[in-house]
């Protein structure tokens, strides 16, 4: 069964950072592209960033790049987000996904989906 954990999500002021780590099992995850989602209060799911099965091709949404980096550590099996320079628009509550192939994915397309940890930005 595919478990996907989120965590590190909080209060923080704007301009700070904060790092996000999605914990996976029941599948093989370095076999997999993974991503983030974002769901704003009264919203619907915005993608965030995505990488490939093997960590070396990563993409984000204009909204977060040059901010936001994507990693993986495929040995521990774990999935994360750092965040920098955080705005008030980026409060929402952040999932981890799991694409079905290893190939670089963007959207929303995604096979599994975490059960979020909420990020708020303000002051």
């Amino acid at each position: 069964q595919v478990q996907l954990v989120e965590s590190g999500g909080g209060l923080v002021q704007p301009g700070g950072s904060l790092r996000l780590s999605c914990a996976a099992s029941g599948f093989n995850f370095g076999s997999h592209a993974m991503g983030w989602v974002r769901r704003a209060s009264g919203k619907g799911l915005e993608w965030v960033s995505g990488l490939n099965s093997g960590g070396g091709s990563t993409t984000q949404a204009d909204s977060v790049k040059g901010r936001f980096f994507v990693s993986r550590d495929n040995a521990k099996n774990t999935l994360y987000l750092e965040m920098s320079a955080l705005k008030s628009e980026d409060t929402a509550v952040y999932y981890c996904v799991k694409y079905r192939g290893p190939h670089l994915h963007t959207g929303l397309d995604f096979a599994s989906r975490g059960q979020g940890t909420q990020v708020t930005v303000s002051s």
